[in-house]
């Protein structure tokens, strides 16, 4: 015999099931993706789709994600120091061509340094969080 829910029940089971759709790792996964729609819209064909990209792509996607959750009001600028930190941390430097053998990137410089296309990655990602992060 099947269990039967009164209106106000089966609305609060339908609830919690939908606030619980995404997973840290999906939301990383759904803002990996975005980058590299955006990149390869700048000219940049460089990103691998999510299960192809390296462990530390993945990784610092998933930070990123954390990051946005745990700094809902952070501005874009504080995003990119976050990533930043965390690059640098990681033993990567400053250098004019992405090299994750060498552990350079271009983008190790502070926001307002950084080109259009570049800081135009910190909202997309940060807004994706902050439309998903309710349904972790």
């Amino acid at each position: 015999m099947s269990e039967q829910f009164t209106g106000g029940e089966a609305a609060a089971a339908s609830q919690a099931l939908s606030n619980k759709l995404f997973s840290i790792t999906t939301i990383s996964q759904i803002c990996h993706e975005a980058n590299r729609a955006l990149c390869e819209a700048t000219g940049d064909h460089s990103q691998q789709p999510w299960t192809f990209a390296e462990e530390w792509q993945r990784e610092s996607a998933i930070k990123g994600v954390q990051f946005a959750i745990d700094n809902p009001d952070a501005p874009d600028s504080a995003t990119h120091d976050s990533w930043m930190a965390d690059k640098l941390a990681d033993g990567w430097t400053y250098g004019p061509v992405k090299d994750a053998n060498a552990k350079t990137h271009p983008c190790l410089v502070p926001f307002d340094q950084l080109p259009p296309d570049q800081q135009a990655k910190d909202p997309l990602f940060r807004n994706i969080v902050r439309a998903l992060a309710p349904y972790l």
